[in-house]
């Protein structure tokens, strides 16, 4: 049960849906932000890779939504699926992404333990391997905005389903029609 009574049906509006729901004022820019840096396209990063980030970052904070779900959205659009983001996750440097994504993955997870932690060395390692300021500029973000979205989830204490099945129905769900609050 969450810490404060968000008046809604927990699953129905599990993890981060019940505060956006709650509170439409700050639920609907941080779902448009999620809709930009998720999913505005054109962009160099792929979906599956943005979203790959966001579960990356969920991972490294154990935000068990928002990690289940952004696994599951990332798995539901990229080729290898659940078993890279698995592979991502477990042991980010024998998975078999390109050497760039590799390098973003990694000034994300240094965004997550702190902004000060992206060095200029991080950086330049991302650029050498292809990576151009819109993409390193959109990481950033994407783990820096998933550190509040995480801390907001589980800052409630907000409903997580166990199991995958649910998040795979969610996925189908954001992959069809973007980040909206559910009716």
């Amino acid at each position: 049960m969450a810490h404060i009574d968000l008046g809604l049906d927990e699953t129905r509006y599990p993890g981060i849906t019940g505060p956006m729901k709650y509170r439409p004022e700050t639920g609907n820019p941080l779902n448009e932000l999620a809709e930009v840096l998720l999913r505005k396209e054109p962009h160099p990063l792929t979906r599956g890779e943005r979203e790959l980030i966001a579960a990356y970052v969920s991972g490294l904070n154990e935000c068990t939504f928002c990690c289940s779900s952004h696994s599951a959205f990332a798995a539901a659009q990229l080729a290898d699926g659940m078993d890279l983001v698995d592979q991502v996750r477990a042991d980010l440097d024998s998975a078999p992404v390109s050497s760039k994504l590799r390098a973003l993955l990694r000034i994300a997870g240094a965004v997550q333990e702190s902004g000060r932690k992206v060095t200029p060395d991080l950086v330049e390692a991302a650029r050498a391997e292809g990576a151009v300021d819109l993409e390193i500029h959109d990481t950033v973000l994407i783990a820096a905005a998933f550190c509040m979205y995480n801390r907001y989830v589980d800052g409630l204490a907000t409903f997580a389903p166990p199991g995958k099945d649910v998040y795979a129905g969610m996925a189908t769900m954001i992959v069809e029609h973007g980040y909206a609050i559910p009716e």
